[in-house]
């Protein structure tokens, strides 16, 4: 299991190449109030001077620092990692026992730690500026060293809460929600340094583990100072966890003092005098606590914990790699054969349009309808509902109806209804269809126009030129089509006006017309008799016994009135006499659909106007729905099946020419740089891959 720690720095060292923190690998992370003693700690661990020290605010950005132990077998003993592992680093460096590197500088090797010091003070300088402001940039440092543990540890800023110097007013919240972020992450362990000279329930820091870690499962509690209490006072209680208790445990270490670091006193005799001062103290204690056990107890913790993490992390890992491999191949490899990679998203953008329409594309928006289905809905419900609205006298008053028939007449008085004021109103009325038959073809027209938003295939978006010109053809094709189509509505509409056929089986015919004229004429003269008597000297009465057979005769006509309108032939048994008994409610529904005339008509010239009116409903309900027909199925030939049978060769015909093929495979800087990024994290995420899928279940258990 010892060998768990290598293997997270390497993923570590992944990752840092491509400067993601998307993974959240396990590591300690030291947090505590400014000089609390955090850097103390992190040297004795190492057992070398090499942190910035002075009062104030020193750590102004995050330092992630691996430790790796290195002995002299392993430097003796030759590679056998080639992929730049630390066996390789080890072996390059066989005749150093100690030395350091950073990330940003490369391959520089530091061999003397007070190097290492100058190098982070200029970084963080370079960084952050000389004043005391920090910034969320990590710093990384690798150093190898046979006196260190495996270990993987960030040390940050310490914890403050008044701003000095040039620092920003929210230097406390700045912090903070640096600390946060860094010890959110749940793969990693926290280490909640605090003075043994202030007082434990105002610790800062375990405030902070303690919003992030409730149940205290990853969190371990250092005690510095304890060389520093006052008189008479001890931290037993302290370490035993009798005042807080950490569920870790609590590990109480003794820091060198600000005049041992001043006069170099080395961290060897530091260390002695730690061992010493416990032996002396704290004797029950001594071996639960100092630098030495609070290095092996962060180990194993590390060790366990990465064991723990790992069944997750390699998860996160592959679906990360094949997340970014499915970006990666949504970008597409660069181009090489660009006549065939042109063919290529032409015929694809092609066979996705034509699928939008058909109803068939992979892609099914699910928020609206669009491509075939919006056009059966223009069909339909939006054509289909504004014809049935128009009505078939709408617009046409008696008064009109009246002065064509007189019209039609000429001179000589008229005995019968002319057929020449018919044909004249009905073609009047027909026209009314052509405006939203037209209205139509425009509908069908911009929804094919919008199809090609909804076919923007990711190879196509790649190159802008490209998608340019492909909209600019399909928009030449649909505005090329556009007047044959509207060409053919007009036309269907014309072939109605060209010949009315009164002889169609749905049309009442002339027969008709002459029943409904003889049956009112006789309906007239019956009413009149039954309503004056032969002696009421010109006085009307109308008898208790007359009023039922007159009852009876309106509701008789009505019903007669409503098979005509439904079916404007009569049967053959039908006879004159039933057709008479419904004139006079026929009388009162034309009244309700003509606009009437200001005067009275006569007898003659109502029954003529009744018996056109008739006559146009009857045609016109016909042509209706002649043209609800026949508009769809014109518009479908002429604009939609012909540009879904040509668009392939139309774009081929436009655009797949030699001279244009650098022009409109020329990628976007944006794809570019994005297929560039892709690439880096998926070979990043392979490699890590790689490496935990090496270790074995023995290095685990």
């Amino acid at each position: 299991m010892e060998a768990l720690i290598p293997v997270i720095n390497k993923l570590q060292d992944v990752f840092n190449t491509v400067g993601t923190d998307s993974i959240q690998l396990p590591q300690i992370v030291v947090i505590g109030t400014q000089s609390s003693g955090k850097s103390s700690v992190l040297e004795s661990l190492v057992g070398r001077d090499f942190l910035p020290r002075g009062t104030g605010i020193v750590t102004r950005r995050p330092l992630v620092l691996q430790l790796v132990h290195v002995n002299s077998e392993e430097k003796k003993r030759p590679s056998e990692d080639e992929d730049g592992g630390h066996k390789q680093e080890i072996k390059e460096h066989a005749h150093v026992e100690e030395w350091g590197k950073f990330l940003h500088t490369k391959n520089k090797v530091y061999t003397d730690f007070d190097e290492i010091r100058q190098e982070i003070e200029n970084e963080t300088d370079r960084v952050t500026g000389t004043n005391k402001g920090i910034i969320d940039d990590a710093i990384h440092l690798k150093i190898y060293s046979p006196k260190v543990l495996n270990l993987t540890l960030v040390d940050l800023p310490g914890i403050t809460k008044v701003p000095v110097g040039d620092q920003p007013p929210d230097i406390e919240v700045q912090i903070r929600e640096m600390c946060l972020r860094y010890i959110a992450n749940p793969n990693s362990i926290i280490l909640a340094v605090t003075s043994a000279n202030t007082d434990m329930a105002t610790s800062e820091a375990l405030k902070f583990a303690k919003e992030v870690d409730p149940d205290g499962r990853r969190t371990l509690a250092v005690i510095t100072k304890l060389d520093l209490m006052d008189a008479g006072t001890d931290a037993h209680d302290v370490l035993m966890g009798r005042v807080i208790p950490v569920k870790l445990g609590i590990i109480g270490v003794v820091n060198r003092s600000q005049m041992d670091i001043n006069k170099r006193k080395p961290i060897e005799e530091a260390m002695k005098d730690e061992a010493a001062f416990l032996q002396r103290k704290y004797p029950s204690l001594a071996s639960r606590n100092g630098t030495l056990h609070l290095a092996r107890t962060l180990n194993r913790l590390l060790m366990h914990h990465i064991r723990d993490c790992l069944p997750d992390l390699k998860t996160r890992i592959n679906v990360m790699a094949s997340q970014f491999q499915q970006l990666l191949n949504s970008f597409g490899e660069p181009v090489d054969d660009k006549g065939t990679t042109l063919l290529q998203i032409i015929t694809k953008f092609a066979a996705q349009y034509c699928n939008t329409i058909e109803g068939t594309a992979r892609n099914i928006e699910t928020t609206e309808l669009c491509g075939g289905a919006r056009i059966c809905y223009i069909f339909h419900e939006t054509f289909g509902r504004t014809l049935d609205s128009i009505e078939p006298l709408g617009g046409l008053s008696q008064l009109d109806i009246l002065t064509a028939i007189r019209n039609a007449t000429g001179p000589r008085p008229a005995l019968f209804v002319p057929e020449v004021s018919f044909e004249l109103l009905v073609k009047k009325q027909i026209r009314r269809l052509e405006e939203p038959s037209l209205r139509c073809v425009e509908l069908v027209h911009e929804e094919m126009q919008r199809i090609i938003n909804h076919c923007g295939t990711q190879e196509l978006l790649r190159f802008p030129r490209l998608h340019d010109r492909t909209v600019e053809v399909v928009t030449n094709l649909l505005r090329k089509r556009l007047p044959v189509t509207n060409s053919m509505v007009e036309n269907i509409v014309q072939i109605e006006l060209a010949y009315v056929n009164t002889k169609h089986p749905d049309f009442a015919d002339a027969s008709m017309v002459s029943a409904l004229v003889n049956s009112k004429e006789e309906l007239r003269r019956q009413q009149r008799n039954r309503s004056v008597g032969p002696g009421d000297h010109g006085f009307h009465s109308v008898t208790a016994s007359g009023d039922k057979p007159a009852a009876k005769e309106v509701a008789v006509g009505k019903s007669m009135l409503e098979n005509l309108w439904v079916n404007p032939q009569l049967e053959p048994e039908d006879s004159p006499s039933k057709v008479a008994s419904g004139i006079a409610a026929a009388a009162k529904v034309a009244a309700r659909t003509a606009t009437p005339i200001s005067r009275k008509l006569s007898p003659r010239e109502q029954r003529d106007c009744e018996v056109i009116e008739r006559l146009i409903k009857s045609y016109f309900l016909i042509v209706r729905k002649n043209i609800q027909d026949s508009v769809p199925k014109a518009i479908m030939h002429f604009l939609v099946n012909f540009v879904k049978d040509n668009l392939q060769s139309e774009l081929v015909s436009q655009l797949y020419k030699t001279d244009f093929f650098s022009d409109l495979l020329q990628e976007s800087d944006q794809i570019g740089t994005r297929r560039k990024e892709a690439a880096e994290m998926q070979k990043a995420l392979q490699k890590a891959g790689h490496i935990i899928s090496e270790i074995r279940e023995t290095h685990v258990w």
